[in-house]
């Protein structure tokens, strides 16, 4: 597997010069200042990688060409904004880059209700807790019908939480939840969002699949057109927030859409961490299942609680057999004959970068860290694979 790393752009605290010194030769990169629906130019694109480039890697994945609301919704402009995707390929491509990574999910993008849990260690993780987030939906954005959406003993935790709380904690929560990402579209308030969750009211799931199936026929036609595979990214987490429909959180979820769109553009990126949390899904037959179809992939581990909770594990531990997808994953690429472009994903906050500013689950070391652990078990199962072990 190719040893990739996201990089946010030029004000990305960290540097293309870090980026090598923790091994990567590849980086996965989007225009985030041209992430609001218009059309990418080829002279955007060009800078970018000529700055990707002179610092001695290479850029080998865009994650993310933002997919509009609109598109989501079929509402207002949307076909002018498809349009503008297949603009943003097209530019792409002309560049050289083959893998787009994208995803489909409702409003949100990544979610968590904590963003510096604390662990044992001393360092900070990530995690999404169902009581905050309860806590939040029905008692302080009280959004329309939340209450039918969480089991009555959940409701009762989140308001007892919910006294104890700091109008700090509320606001920390808060923006955690809708405004924060980097990489989104839009940054909400309050009021913003609970109009654009007006927006889906009256799309099913099954509603937003077909959506979600018009778009993909568009841009696969132009993706396979200029030799690019595209790559979507399950939902995170793999279930319904705020009453939003998912529409890509499983295997049979992604089967769907492969079914619906059999071009050979149409891919997937298999997150571990993302569909991982979903316990219903095995990523090691996932791996192997989807074979071909995986054009990128995001090493990173979780660990589940019984409610429904997760938090980021270190990428060895967690819940998902990181090793034994690493085995089929290398299996593919072997049999295939390409290589599979892989990033460490959502590094603990630990050392040296404890703070320092930093986007939440991208920091220096906590993903380096992560590589190397990652960079040990390819070295291994590639070792086991030749019958170089005694």
């Amino acid at each position: 597997m190719k040893q990739t790393w996201r990089w946010f752009g030029p004000d990305d605290p960290v540097t293309l010069a870090h980026v090598k010194q923790a091994g990567a030769v590849g980086i996965v990169s989007a225009l985030h200042h041209m992430n609001r629906g218009q059309a990418w130019t080829d002279d955007e694109v060009r800078i970018r990688k000529g700055i990707i480039e002179r610092a001695g890697l290479t850029w080998d994945v865009v994650e993310s060409i933002a997919v509009p609301e609109a598109i989501k919704t079929r509402t207002g402009n949307f076909q002018a904004k498809i349009d503008n995707h297949k603009a943003s390929i097209r530019a792409v491509a002309n560049a050289g880059i083959k893998v787009c990574c994208y995803n489909f999910m409702s409003i949100t993008d990544w979610t968590r209700t904590d963003l510096d849990w604390p662990l044992a260690n001393g360092g900070t993780a990530l995690r999404f807790d169902m009581v905050d987030l309860c806590a939040y939906d029905v008692l302080i954005l009280k959004r329309r019908n939340a209450e039918g959406d969480h089991p009555a003993e959940r409701i009762a935790a989140a308001k007892k939480r919910l006294a104890s709380w700091p109008e700090s904690k509320i606001a920390q929560l808060e923006a955690n939840l809708i405004d924060w990402v980097p990489a989104r579209e839009t940054v909400y308030s309050r009021d913003s969002f609970l109009r654009q969750l007006d927006e889906y009211r009256d799309i099913t799931v099954e509603g937003l699949r077909q959506h979600l199936f018009l778009f993909v026929r568009e841009i696969a036609e132009t993706a396979e057109e200029v030799g690019v595979k595209l790559a979507i990214h399950p939902d995170d987490p793999p279930f319904p927030l705020f009453g939003l429909p998912r529409v890509n959180s499983t295997q049979a979820d992604t089967q769907k859409l492969f079914d619906a769109v059999p071009s050979p553009a149409n891919g997937v990126t298999l997150c571990t961490g993302s569909y991982g949390t979903n316990p219903n899904n095995d990523l090691v037959k996932m791996a192997k299942a989807f074979g071909p179809r995986i054009h990128f992939t995001h090493l990173r581990n979780t660990t589940r609680e019984a409610d429904g909770s997760f938090y980021e594990s270190e990428h060895l531990d967690g819940d998902t057999d990181m090793i034994g997808v690493v085995a089929a994953l290398r299996e593919i690429e072997t049999r295939e004959g390409r290589e599979i472009p892989m990033r460490p994903d959502h590094g603990h906050l630990i050392v040296d970068d404890i703070g320092k500013k930093v986007n939440p689950g991208y920091s220096c070391i906590g993903r380096l860290k992560g590589l190397a652990e990652l960079r040990g078990v390819m070295r291994t199962v590639d070792t086991f694979r030749a019958g170089r072990v005694n």
